[in-house]
């Protein structure tokens, strides 16, 4: 069973609509770390024996230089959080060795190579790269220039980190694929494309069950 996760119903509506795919399932995580650690932390406690790939997607917002623009589809190579630590005006400065814990997590090489190639076959191209995850979304463009240039990242959200740290605990293979609902510059709603990322993400997302759903099951990390 191949576990999809969204953070909200706006996310997931657009992939409810195509028929999610039998034999797979949909969890809403809720936003944020929290709330994402709590809901799929139990889920698999309860499954994950059954579940053979967690499939993280929706929305993200790109940064500024990143090269990733609206609407492009955004595939994670590795998830980092991005404001944990001592924050200075824009800046996080990490925690001393001996206070921080783990901030880097890598993500499955298997399923993104296949991602990619099952997604270019397709007409969909797709970006590959860092993401951050923060706890506060980010509002001003020189706090989406200093995080890119920190982490030479692509695009930030609020709960992957959540996913792919629970993924390696649990030895689970890892994806996750987004698509730019907006550039992180000076906060300005009016300019989101929310839904129409949310449905270009499905799009894609359905590409990939279709394609990994006769994969079987993953070798575990």
């Amino acid at each position: 069973m191949i576990l999809l996760v969204a953070a909200t119903e706006m996310e997931a509506a657009p992939l409810r609509a195509r028929g999610v795919g039998e034999g797979n399932a949909l969890l809403l995580s809720g936003v944020g770390l929290l709330e994402t650690a709590v809901r799929l932390g139990r889920r698999l406690c309860e499954e994950g024996e059954s579940i053979s790939l967690v499939l993280n997607f929706g929305v993200a917002g790109a940064y500024p230089g990143s090269g990733a623009g609206l609407l492009d589809l955004c595939l994670a190579a590795e998830e980092v959080l991005g404001d944990f630590g001592i924050c200075q005006g824009e800046t996080t400065l990490p925690f001393p060795p001996h206070l921080g814990g783990q901030t880097i997590f890598p993500l499955s090489p298997a399923p993104i190579a296949l991602a990619v190639e099952s997604l270019s076959r397709h007409g969909l191209a797709v970006r590959k790269g860092t993401f951050l995850t923060v706890q506060g979304a980010s509002a001003t463009t020189s706090r989406g220039v200093s995080l890119r240039k920190t982490h030479q990242a692509l695009c930030e959200n609020m709960e992957g980190a959540a996913v792919a740290r629970l993924c390696a605990e649990f030895s689970l293979p890892c994806l996750e694929l987004r698509a730019v609902s907006n550039l992180v510059e000076e906060r300005n709603p009016a300019a989101w494309r929310l839904e129409e990322a949310s449905e270009r993400c499905a799009a894609a997302v359905a590409v990939l069950i279709a394609e990994f759903s006769g994969q079987g099951a993953w070798v575990r990390p």
